[in-house]
């Protein structure tokens, strides 16, 4: 039998597929995959930046930590997601700068081909914290102390090709330090073994050292700035000992490849809408982090390349690799 269907439901029909190909971006929950595990600098940043965007996208945008492999594990989840806007990577040098693929073996992913850069929210400098067994008042004296124990001085990174693991081996190069990497997969780990003297130091995020400001048994030496700061009177810059040494972290926001251009661009718009914000770019001060200008997706982009050319330099000329 044939079956006759009314022009008018035709023409319904025909009208409801524009009609969901339009649909506003977003309409259920934004998933925000943090690349490292809670109470870390990424966490951190990521935490101030989720609310930042859920109060302008009228949508909750949920945190989501997957650690492990420097951000490769977060990467590889993101790389495998529907590529709709609802699943956001928090990108940093080891996902966006190709520099885990120098390091890891078996890394599936790349950044320029799988993900399209959406901005940078936050950049980090970095702090030396020291545990109080290590005699020096200042970066120049503990220095001293290293160059005297070779093969002595532990210090802890969040992982493998963490910037806070690359300051580190810069540094040590250029001064010719012979100190022993610890890395960690959990940050509270990392903490909790430097406070109790197991490991002898940190690099470490502003934001992760404003949360043991004060502790008494370890003490900040140096800041990865070009200067002193003034919330960290005192503390010397490396700059004072290497000239010209500036070392900080980026944080952003990175989609899946093939992610709809509507969804890209709203949450670029939110972003900057966002760190135009005086609350916002106080919020993340309180936290120790420098909230980024408003910036496009090109910009993020160059930005993420000129960081895998300086840290990839220093990956090959030290032959790094994880183990």
């Amino acid at each position: 039998m044939t079956h006759i269907i009314p022009r008018r439901l035709l023409l319904g029909s025909a009208l409801a597929t524009p009609m969901l190909a339009q649909a506003a971006w977003p309409e259920r929950p934004v998933r925000l995959i943090v690349p490292f595990g809670g109470g870390g600098q990424t966490d951190i940043v990521s935490r101030v930046m989720a609310d930042a965007l859920q109060s302008r996208l009228g949508q909750p945008v949920l945190a989501d930590n997957r650690p492990g492999g420097n951000g490769s594990t977060a990467a590889e989840a993101v790389m495998r997601a529907a590529p709709d806007g609802y699943t956001i990577l928090i990108a940093g040098i080891g996902t966006n700068s190709g520099l885990n693929a120098l390091l890891y073996r078996g890394i599936t992913y790349e950044a320029e081909r799988d993900f399209i850069p959406v901005g940078c929210f936050c950049t980090t400098a970095n702090m030396l914290l020291v545990h109080n067994s290590i005699p020096g008042a200042d970066f120049s004296q503990v220095v001293a102390w290293i160059k005297a124990n070779p093969g002595r001085f532990t210090y802890a990174s969040a992982s493998v090709g963490a910037i806070t693991h690359l300051v580190m081996e810069d540094i040590g190069a250029r001064l010719g330090l012979d100190m022993l990497h610890v890395p960690y997969r959990q940050s509270t780990q990392a903490m909790t073994d430097l406070l109790s003297g197991r490991i002898h130091a940190r690099a470490l995020g502003l934001p992760e050292g404003e949360a043991v400001r004060g502790a008494p048994t370890v003490r900040p030496v140096a800041l990865t700035t070009p200067t002193r700061r003034p919330e960290w009177p005192g503390v010397p810059a490396v700059a004072e000992t290497i000239p010209g040494f500036e070392a900080n972290a980026y944080f952003g926001l990175a989609a899946p490849a093939r992610t709809p251009p509507e969804a890209i661009s709203r949450l670029n718009a939110a972003m900057n809408d966002a760190l135009g914000d005086e609350r916002v770019r106080a919020a993340f001060a309180r936290v120790g982090a420098d909230a980024a200008p408003p910036n496009t997706p090109e910009e993020f982009r160059i930005r993420a390349a000129a960081d895998g050319q300086r840290w990839g330099g220093l990956i090959r000329r030290l032959n790094l690799v994880a183990e």
